[in-house]
């Protein structure tokens, strides 16, 4: 269809300039494609919960309309090779962000104590509360939580109670998500994240 609007009418081609004319097409539409994302081929994002994204691919898909082609990232979450995500590109602002830099995370860990842990006044909302900070994916609402939660598990001990199941699932949570950002910017085992 590109290819026939492309022809003048009345040419002849020889097949090295037939070929040169479809590579200069391929290469067209490989930039039309990919000329309007924020992120590319090969790039690295979080997408929470999932977490650490590689980006495989940005692909044209036919979900909801067959005549509308509309363009996805195509995410591998690192932690689980074997699935896909696909974020609409003219959504992926509210969906994915870029991962914080070494030197970023260098200073928001010197930042951390400075951090006020989060304050959460009505028990009912503590479940919502710890949920959209987690989902928000900013590391400042995820350490707040951690903080709160971290209190309230050395109150609950003093007074001989183990801390509760929505606080414990929570905590892991959080640390899940602020340790393996960091751990992959700074090139440091997951597990070595506490003491550092």
């Amino acid at each position: 269809d590109y290819f026939i609007q492309m022809l003048p009418s009345e040419i002849v081609f020889s097949v090295i300039d037939l070929l040169s004319f479809i590579v200069v097409i391929v290469a067209h539409k490989m930039n039309e494609m990919e000329g309007d994302v924020m992120y590319k081929k090969g790039d690295y994002v979080i997408k929470i919960p999932e977490g650490i994204c590689k980006i495989e691919d940005i692909v044209y898909l036919d979900i909801s309309h067959p005549n509308t082609h509309k363009k996805y990232y195509m995410l591998v979450p690192i932690s689980e090779k074997s699935s896909k995500i696909y974020v609409p590109v003219d959504a992926a602002e509210k969906r994915i962000r870029t991962l914080i830099s070494k030197e970023d995370a260098m200073k928001f860990i010197k930042l951390i104590p400075e951090i006020v842990e989060k304050d959460i006044p009505n028990e009912k909302l503590r479940e919502q509360e710890y949920k959209a900070a987690l989902l928000s994916g900013n590391q400042n609402q995820i350490v707040s939580v951690i903080k709160s939660i971290y209190t309230r598990k050395q109150e609950r001990m003093e007074h001989g109670k183990k801390i509760t199941a929505t606080d414990d699932k929570y905590f892991k949570q959080a640390e899940d998500i602020l340790y393996s950002e960091l751990s992959f910017v700074l090139h440091i085992p997951k597990e070595n994240m506490e003491q550092f």
